[in-house]
Parts: C-alpha cells; sequence; structure tokens
C-alpha cells in the first residue's frame, strides 16, 4: 500500500475491522475458549501510547506525565534540594575549594549516574513503584521498596520541619528593617539595654535560637510547642497535601514554577552579589583549589556521600516518578541530563553563597578594623604606643584593611614581645571566609545577616526564602511519591484517601519536630533515619539487578526497551565497580559512627554559645531503633519468602505478577503497520484468519506456559506476535 494513500488506509482499517467483527459474531457459541480470547480490537493508533497493566484479572490504565518537560523537572525538582544550597557550598570550601569538584565528578560519573541510571530504567520498565519493582526482580528482596517506603516517611517527617521554618521567616520579611536586623532593647523602669543573649552572640544567631525556636538547653527540656511553628508545619503538609492529592496529575502542574523558581533566585542573587564589594573575594577564596587537601581519603568520601544523596538515590521517588514513563522513553537520557543539571546547579549556589558570603566577610572586616582602630587611638592617647609608629600618611577616620594591617606589622616589630597583650585582631578577610557554615547555619543566620545589609533587603529576604520553600517541595513531592505510588500499587487503595492519611499522620508525629527541643530530633533524624539506611538500600539495589536479575539479561531489557543497547561502560559500573565503591562507603560509614559516639549541638542561652552534648540513653536507643526500623523490612520479607511463610505466586497480593499488554511496534506509523502486515493487499484478498490460531491468547494453562518461557512474555500480547516474525498469512 502506499504510504501517501491516505484515503486507501483508512478503507482499509474499516475493512479489517469489519472483517473480524464478523468473523466474532459468526463463531460457534460452543467455542469457550475462543469467545474468551484476550484479544481487543481496538484502535492502534490510540494504543501507541497507552499501557495495560493486567493483574489478577483487571486491567487499569496507568498515568502518565502530560509532557517530557514535566517529567524532568519533577526529576530535577526531586534531586535539586536543599543540600546543593547549604551542604555543597561548605562540603567545597572545605574540601580543598576547586580541587573538590575534582573527586565530586569522578565519583558522579561512576556511580552517581549509573546508579540514577539504573533506578530510571527499572521503574520506567517494570512501571511500578519500589515495592512492585524489586517485587518483580526477586520477591525475596521485595523488603527493599518497602525500607526505602520507611526512609522516605522518616526524612518526609523532619524534611517539611525546614519547609515549616522557611516560612516563618518569609513570612516576617515583609518588614523595614529586618525583624533579625538589630538586637532588641530589653527595657525596665529606668533604663533600655541590649538583650544579653543576643550582644554576647549576634541578631541574627539571636533570632534564629529564641525568636524562631525558641530552643531549650538540651534534648531532654522538651518545653512545651512552639504554636508559630506548629502553624507554619500544618501549612507546609497542607500544601504538600494538596499538590499530592492527584499524584502526577496535580503535583505534575507545581512543577513548572517549584522546580523553575529557585533558578530565577539564584540568578538574580548572583548578578546582585557581583555588584557587592567583596563578592570577587568570596568566589576566588571558593576555587582556589587546595590540591594537597584533595589526596585525603576522607574529601572521597564525603564527595561519594554528597553524590549519593544529591541524586535522591533509594528513595523511591525516582523509580516512583519514572514508572509513569513511556516504555521507549530514553532513560539513560535522562539520567546524564539530570545528573549534570544537578551538578551545575550546586556549583551555581556555591557562587552565590560565596559572593554573598564575600560581600559579607568584607562587612565584618571592615567593622573589625573600626574596632581595633579605637584601641590603637586608646594606646595612643594613654602612651602605650608611641605616635612616631604610625606612618605619617594615615589618616584615623578612614582607616581602611591595607593600613591597619600596615599598623600592626610595624607593631609586632618594635614590640615583639608585648604584642600579644595589646589584644589587637588580625582582621583578615580570609579568616573570616573560613568560618565554614553549613546547614540551618548558613540559611538562617550567614545569609540572613548578609541580607540585611543588602539594599532593599526585605525583597532579598523573601526571594530567598521563597526560593528555600520551593526547593523543600520539589524534593517533598518526589519523597511523597515514594511512599504513595507504592503502596497504591501493591495495595490497590484510593491514592486521595492514602495521601491525606499519610499527611495527617506525618504531621502528628511531626509535633515533635516543633517543640522547644524539636531542633534536636531534627539533627537525630537527619543523621541517623536516612544515612546508613539509604547506603543500605542502593548497595541492595544494585546486587539485586547486577547479580539476581542478571547483568546480561538487564542489558537485553535496555535494548529491547530503548531501542539501542547501553555503553558496556555501564556494564561494568552496575556489576563490579559500583557495588565495591558502594561497599567501602557502607564499610567508611560504619566505622565512623562507631568511632564517633552519637552527639548533638545544644544552644546554652545564658553562655550565648553551642555546646557539643552526649545524648541520653533514650536518645541513644531512639538513633539505634531509627538505624534499625528503617532496615527491618528487608531481612523480615527475606526470611518470610525463604521459609515460604508468604506464598510467591505471581496471583498473590505479596508478589503481583506486573504484565503489561502493549502494540509491539510502538514507532512505526500506520501505514508501515498495516503494509507488513498484509502486504499490500485489500481485505477481500487476505484469506480469514482461523480461530484457535496463535494470534489469540486463549486462558488456558498452555498458553500460560507459552508465555511464561517466551522472550519478553511477561509483556503480554505484542511482544509474543513480535517473536513470530514467519507467521503464515492465513493467521492474521
Amino acid at each position: 500500500m502506499p504510504k501517501n494513500s491516505k484515503v486507501v488506509k483508512r478503507e482499509l482499517d474499516d475493512d479489517v475491522t469489519e472483517s473480524v467483527k464478523d468473523l466474532l459474531s459468526n463463531e460457534d457459541s460452543g467455542d469457550d475458549s475462543f469467545k474468551k480470547s484476550s484479544l481487543m480490537v481496538v484502535d492502534v493508533q490510540e494504543d501507541k501510547d497507552r499501557d495495560i497493566e493486567e493483574c489478577s484479572d483487571t486491567e487499569e490504565e496507568r498515568p502518565a506525565w502530560n509532557s517530557k518537560l514535566q517529567y524532568i523537572l519533577a526529576q530535577v525538582g526531586f534531586s535539586v534540594g536543599l543540600g546543593n544550597v547549604w551542604r555543597f557550598p561548605y562540603l567545597c570550601q572545605k574540601n580543598g575549594g576547586g580541587a573538590y569538584l575534582v573527586p565530586y565528578l569522578i565519583l558522579l560519573v561512576v556511580i552517581g549516574i549509573p546508579l540514577f541510571f539504573l533506578e530510571l530504567a527499572v521503574g520506567q520498565r517494570i512501571r511500578r513503584g519500589s515495592i512492585g519493582v524489586w517485587n518483580y526482580i526477586s520477591p525475596r528482596l521485595g523488603g527493599i521498596g518497602f525500607a526505602s517506603c520507611v526512609v522516605c516517611f522518616f526524612v518526609a517527617l523532619y524534611y517539611n520541619v525546614i519547609i515549616g521554618w522557611s516560612l516563618f521567616y518569609f513570612s516576617q520579611s515583609f518588614q523595614q528593617p529586618l525583624p533579625w536586623d538589630q538586637c532588641p532593647l530589653v527595657k525596665n523602669k529606668t533604663t533600655a539595654f541590649v538583650e544579653p543573649e543576643c550582644e554576647k552572640s549576634s541578631a541574627t544567631t539571636f533570632y534564629w535560637y529564641r525568636e524562631a525556636l525558641d530552643i531549650s538547653s538540651s534534648i531532654t527540656e522538651s518545653g512545651g510547642l512552639n504554636w508559630r511553628m506548629v502553624v507554619c508545619l500544618l501549612s507546609a503538609w497542607v500544601m504538600v497535601c494538596l499538590a499530592m492529592i492527584k499524584g502526577i496529575q496535580s503535583s505534575g502542574k507545581v512543577m513548572y514554577f517549584s522546580s523553575l523558581f529557585p533558578y530565577v533566585v539564584l540568578i538574580c542573587f548572583l548578578v546582585r552579589a557581583l555588584l557587592l564589594k567583596g563578592s570577587v573575594d568570596g568566589i576566588s577564596h571558593m576555587f582556589t583549589p587546595k590540591l594537597e587537601i584533595m589526596l585525603e581519603p576522607k574529601v572521597w568520601r564525603e564527595a561519594a556521600t554528597q553524590v549519593f544523596f544529591a541524586l535522591g538515590l533509594g528513595f523511591g521517588g525516582v523509580i516512583a516518578f519514572s514508572s509513569y514513563n513511556k516504555r521507549d522513553n530514553n532513560c539513560h537520557f535522562d539520567a546524564v541530563l539530570v545528573s549534570f543539571i544537578n551538578f551545575f546547579t550546586s556549583v551555581l549556589a556555591t557562587l552565590v553563597v560565596f559572593a554573598v558570603l564575600g560581600f559579607k566577610a568584607n562587612i565584618m572586616n571592615e567593622k573589625c578594623v573600626a574596632l581595633n582602630t579605637d584601641k590603637i587611638i586608646g594606646f595612643l592617647n594613654s602612651g602605650v604606643l608611641s605616635h612616631d609608629l604610625i606612618p605619617h600618611h594615615m589618616n584615623f577616620s578612614s582607616i581602611n584593611t591595607e593600613d591597619y594591617h600596615q599598623m600592626t606589622d610595624i607593631f609586632k616589630g618594635v614590640k615583639e614581645t608585648e604584642f600579644s597583650s595589646l589584644g589587637l585582631d588580625p582582621c583578615d578577610i580570609k579568616d573570616e571566609l573560613n568560618k565554614a557554615v553549613q546547614g540551618t547555619g548558613l540559611a538562617f543566620i550567614a545569609f540572613t545577616e548578609a541580607m540585611t545589609h543588602f539594599p532593599a533587603s526585605p525583597f532579598w529576604s523573601v526571594m530567598f526564602f521563597l526560593m528555600l520553600v520551593n526547593l523543600g517541595l520539589g524534593s517533598m513531592f518526589g519523597t511523597i511519591e515514594g511512599i504513595i505510588t507504592p503502596l497504591v500499587d501493591t495495595f490497590k487503595v484510593r491514592k486521595e484517601f492514602l495521601t491525606v492519611g499519610c499527611c495527617l499522620l506525618a504531621f502528628s508525629i511531626g509535633l515533635i519536630f516543633v517543640q522547644r527541643s524539636g531542633n534536636y530530633f531534627v539533627a537525630m533524624f537527619d543523621d541517623y533515619s536516612a544515612t546508613l539506611p539509604l547506603l543500605i538500600v542502593v548497595v541492595l539495589e544494585n546486587i539485586a539487578v547486577a547479580w539476581v536479575y542478571g547483568t546480561d539479561k538487564f542489558f537485553e531489557d535496555l535494548k529491547d526497551m530503548l531501542g539501542f543497547s547501553p555503553y558496556r561502560f555501564y556494564y561494568y559500573m552496575w556489576k563490579y565497580v559500583s557495588p565495591l565503591v558502594l561497599l567501602a562507603l557502607l564499610a567508611a560509614s560504619i566505622i565512623q559512627m562507631g568511632m564517633n559516639p552519637p552527639t548533638y549541638s545544644a544552644w546554652i542561652g545564658e553562655l550565648a554559645v553551642e555546646k557539643t552534648l552526649s545524648y541520653p540513653p533514650w536518645g541513644l536507643a531512639m538513633c539505634v531503633t531509627l538505624v534499625a526500623f528503617a532496615i527491618l523490612p528487608v531481612p523480615v520479607v527475606f526470611i518470610l519468602r525463604y521459609f515460604n511463610l508468604i506464598e510467591e505466586d505471581s496471583n498473590s497480593l505479596s508478589a503481583m505478577s506486573y504484565k503489561k499488554g502493549r502494540i509491539i511496534q510502538e514507532n512505526s506509523s500506520p501505514e508501515d503497520d498495516d503494509t507488513s502486515l498484509i502486504e499490500g493487499r485489500t481485505p477481500n484478498e487476505v484469506p480469514s484468519p482461523m480461530p484457535g490460531k496463535s494470534i489469540y491468547r486463549e486462558p488456558s494453562s498452555s498458553t500460560t506456559t507459552d508465555m511464561d518461557t517466551a522472550p519478553n512474555g511477561r509483556y503480554g500480547i505484542g511482544y509474543l506476535m513480535a517473536d513470530m516474525p514467519d507467521m503464515p498469512e492465513s493467521d492474521l
């Protein structure tokens, strides 16, 4: 049939459909097996973009992304989170500046992209959440999916608290001046004085610990609920619930804003910061490589950990999002694209952070110079220092950093033994930049202090905390999807009810984080509920695919799914390199946790300083429980399956058989399909199909056996037809 003959094609489609319908209507009523045939006559073009998942005799249509852009934004929003803004810059500064990027990039290629590609591929191929995927790979390893859900729930509990903190600061930013701009005054009947706790620390530090958190002195002092933070936490969970209640149909639309807005803010901050005095000092300090530090094993361990968590491996969110893709989507391209977007976002955030911190360091250095200049003037007036030591060109009304350093060098040379008793500070901008801060200390103390010196500071504060809210929400959507999707796929519950119930439960448990001691519980969950369990989960994921399912078999599946065979590089990464690197990282993490007993940083209000304290016995028990409870599903499911306490029957709920019926030639045009099927003949010239031939799937036992042994048989009728290229015309 000519490809340009669209009229002939339509007539042909109609005639073929009618002939098959006539055949069905004229079939002998006694042929039950033929009547129960599972072949459905449908429009080929409609079936090209639809997957029918058969599970226990029911067929349901799986939701799909509205566009490829929406899917990419969802994956980017999930992988790019708060850690890119307040963890990566800290590690970069601490571990050799620009030299840190070398081990990070190497490990991104060795373990990051291969494992991210692996999760995307298994989710897209099996089209289920984490529980269903690992049940499919190996029922005895089905506990991996449940462990992912538990870890996701633990992380969601405290991650949304951070969004609540950001909402609080966002709501307080619509003021001029900002409420953390200056220390508050305490007034009594006769005088007013600066709050002692604030005077000993700083305005932003005092606001964070006392005004926002109203923190207690230790984890043992609950102090009751902080009601302002309770409201903020409730608001955060309401936002997450409303965005996730319809699954990707609702959250996908939110992604256009929540994933793109942070980039707008980061670029605006970078442009504005570069126009401020001292920003170049911060960036040059940041990227000055310290090559000797790069060779230390600790640097590589921390780089591997950051790669691991930056991409969201092991959470189940990556698998859940990719399970809504078309089966022929190029997930290899997606893995490389999202991984490098994540990396460049981290670099962009690092530029912004150190441009702003360079500006802040310059401000603090000028204050240091002014304060110590006043000391020098006092020493000159009291005769401790001679006026002859001061260079004649210096004007004390406008002393800059260079002049100050010149004076102190002279003092050191003349009064070498007495210089330390003068109490003059070095006022070196590098010392200020070396004060490494991360996490909440960076976002809610250092960065907020820098923004108080910005022109139009309320505007920049609003933008910054709105960016943090959006970064947090993007990651929360993926985390909640990693909980909801596997449970809906496995237990067939209504997604709306499960989402609301999950959010209500999480909010109720999350009240422990909005006590006055709540910040200490956030630190506990951050240190112990995710790090070690996620490492174990991803090690098991890698072993399950590479050694249980088989790397060769997985490569064949990828070739069938993508239309091309992935680079052989991935074969060796999945089978040998990545498992060894992950096991080494796991061993290093266990050793580090064993060598360093669990501790936390407590804020001592009377002294206005942070102090490292040990957890009480019940706190230690809670740390161990968090790790054990997250990993517990893996051995439990393995034992239950090993001793056949749970049937591994394909029809049982615990070990579902996931099958998909689909037209095989998804990328071919309708004209090509018709031509290849009937070789250009008109419908009347084609012999009528005979009942009982192999084109029809019959519900008999022999059909089931053939499906299980045929290549790609688990995918249904389309792939069975594809395995019979020499089928005689009478069969069609």
